[in-house]
């Protein structure tokens, strides 16, 4: 019984090594361009695109009337929060776009060309569809941002051909949701995506990058963070409309130390995928924060 239990053991462990090996090499980008895997990276990414924007249109857009095409400006709104996301999500985006046409082993070029500007492809389209609806419009600040987000990544591959400074985010829940839960949010996944007041944007600045030929770990990241607070509404002049209590509006600056998961060594193409994924996030640090008030707080913890 035991030997039988050690040979089951031991299959065990070489068929776990043996997925692991395959998925390791399945990951690494090619050398050359692979037409199977380019074509497979269109096809994936037209696939989904659709599909998001299909869902998005029976789930946002049904319940409201068409229009004819038109702008808003809703620059003032939500302290600009909403605008940092903007960038945020253009960026990534753009990333994971150019990880992928990397993996096909595409030219440098269509990397950057084809790859890096999926964000700001897609959300484009999005903002088509908003200038389309009765209820919103497409906002010629939210396209700023997403400009911003991919003209981010673009010049720093440009420039350094790494990125040094990268978009992140982090989270915590607030108690203005309660207030008005059909805009931020009624449960903890809604008020990630809605609750501005939770959320906090952060700029992570690689030192190593800077000065490679200090002592500096590769991995040590400082950041600095936009947040505000107050807000059950876009703006000061909605609150008395729609009954809701009034509450002081206000933007919040941050500092704080990070790492650079993608700075972390190791051949495992597996980890240096989880490491770029989980890389989008702020870790949770100390944290000095300075508000528009004059308010200047220290947080042991604050993500």
């Amino acid at each position: 019984m035991k030997r039988a239990l050690l040979i089951v053991l031991f299959l065990l462990s070489v068929q776990n090594h043996w997925a692991q090996s395959r998925l390791d090499s399945f990951l690494k980008p090619a050398d050359s361009l692979q037409k199977s895997r380019r074509n497979a990276v269109v096809v994936s990414q037209a696939a989904l695109s659709a599909g998001i924007l299909i869902a998005l249109n029976q789930t946002w857009y049904a319940d409201y009337p068409r229009t004819h095409f038109h702008t808003i400006n809703d620059n003032a709104e939500w302290l600009q929060m909403d605008k940092a996301g903007h960038v945020f999500s253009a960026y990534h985006l753009g990333s994971l776009g150019k990880n992928a046409w990397q993996w096909s082993g595409a030219s440098r070029k269509s990397q950057l060309w084809y790859g890096a500007t999926t964000g700001f492809a897609f959300l484009s389209v999005v903002e088509i569809m908003d200038g389309y609806s009765a209820q919103w419009g497409a906002s010629l600040g939210d396209v700023a941002a997403n400009a911003a987000g991919t003209g981010l990544y673009l010049a720093q591959e440009l420039a350094w051909k790494e990125q040094r400074i990268i978009p992140k985010f982090s989270f915590h829940t607030t108690p203005y949701a309660s207030a008005r839960p059909s805009v931020l949010g009624s449960n903890y996944p809604e008020q990630l995506l809605k609750d501005y007041n939770g959320q906090t944007y952060w700029l992570s600045i690689n030192l190593h990058s800077f000065a490679k030929n200090s002592k500096i770990p590769a991995w040590l990241n400082v950041a600095v963070g936009y947040g505000a607070e107050g807000m059950i509404t876009g703006n000061d002049e909605l609150v008395n409309t729609v009954f809701l209590p009034e509450s002081e509006r206000f933007r919040q600056f941050y500092l704080s130390f990070d790492v650079d998961l993608t700075k972390i060594k190791t051949k495992s193409h597996v980890l240096k995928t989880v490491f770029e994924v989980f890389n989008t996030l702020k870790i949770p640090a100390p944290t000095l924060e300075l508000t528009e008030r004059g308010d200047f707080k220290f947080r042991g913890i604050y993500f």
